[in-house]
């Protein structure tokens, strides 16, 4: 039995799933509405504010979707209800983010300032110049856009420069020695 799978997905107060007959699971709670299809062999049981996934067989696909499909809702469930954040900090002389309207626009060292527009069901904030803050409520979404903003200039290895997540620890190397 998947580990993951067997358990239960407790759905939080104000917020409904409804399922219909080919496994499209529809989230709505007070921070929006998601939507997510899951794979039709799998039986999804709802009652008493518990939701429950079970597999038609042990088949090793049946296996592997089972701990998915509970993962997929259950992160729809928490992020209608509480919603998803990543934190990024910027490290290096310089280098700032800051916010200009809805959109975020960083300076790390490049001759041009790199703009991320808003996106739906995406929030930025910079409560300091080198810190982002990147809320939603689709956690996939969530986790691709800071991927995509560290991805403008990853930390390096010998001065630590970058953008990185907070609390990511970064592999110093240290450099040349001169004779």
């Amino acid at each position: 039995m998947s580990r993951i799978g067997k358990l239960p997905v407790h759905i939080a107060s104000g917020v409904t799933i409804t399922v219909d007959e080919h496994n499209v699971v529809t989230v709505k709670g007070p921070k929006g509405e998601l939507t997510q299809r899951v794979s039709p062999e799998m039986i999804l049981e709802q009652d008493n504010g518990v939701l429950t996934v079970k597999r038609p067989s042990d088949d090793k696909q049946h296996r592997a979707l089972h701990g998915l499909t509970r993962s997929l809702i259950n992160n729809m469930v928490v992020g209608v209800s509480t919603g998803f954040e990543k934190k990024l900090e910027i490290v290096g002389t310089g280098y700032r983010a800051q916010m200009d309207g809805k959109d975020l626009v960083l300076n790390v060292g490049y001759s041009h300032p790199v703009r991320f527009p808003k996106m739906d069901g995406i929030e930025f904030e910079t409560p300091a110049p080198t810190k982002i803050t990147v809320k939603g409520i689709d956690k996939q979404k969530v986790g691709q856009i800071a991927a995509d903003i560290r991805k403008t200039r990853e930390p390096e290895p010998y001065k630590g420069k970058g953008i990185r997540y907070e609390g990511e620890f970064v592999r110093r190397k240290e450099g040349k020695t001169g004779k």
